[in-house]
């Protein structure tokens, strides 16, 4: 089942439009599997569960370091603990990272987008 997200957001700005069945849908592109989202950019993400992520997973968000404030980790369809090598690594980047299920990840990181946020998510597909 996909669900529809509607975002107002500023032109040249990747949004999540759906989610679901295993894809992600930004406008007319479509990406299966888990992504890692950015504001201009999408990137599949090679993981299925978010137990197979590592901090190495998150290579793509500290190389962006100086355009993202905030990560929203959307897990899956449930939520479990961060672990602390993963907030280490980001907090010395200045990054917060925001745990979430990925449909509410989805539906932040639209807001945020909107607002002009410096924002990035890491999306495990459902």
């Amino acid at each position: 089942m996909s669900l529809e997200v509607s975002p107002l957001v500023a032109e040249g700005r990747k949004i999540v439009t759906s989610y679901g069945d295993g894809l992600f849908r930004f406008g007319e592109e479509v990406v299966t599997g888990s992504v890692l989202l950015f504001p201009k950019n999408v990137y599949s993400w090679p993981y299925a569960s978010i137990d197979d992520v590592d901090v190495d997973g998150f290579k793509h968000v500290i190389k962006a370091s100086g355009e993202i404030d905030i990560l929203l980790l959307g897990m899956g369809n449930s939520m479990k603990p961060v672990p602390s090598a993963w907030r280490n690594a980001l907090r010395e980047k200045g990054i917060v990272i925001e745990p979430m299920d990925t449909g509410a990840a989805c539906r932040t990181y639209n807001v945020l987008v909107s607002e002009a946020r410096r924002v990035a998510a890491a999306l495990i597909a459902v």
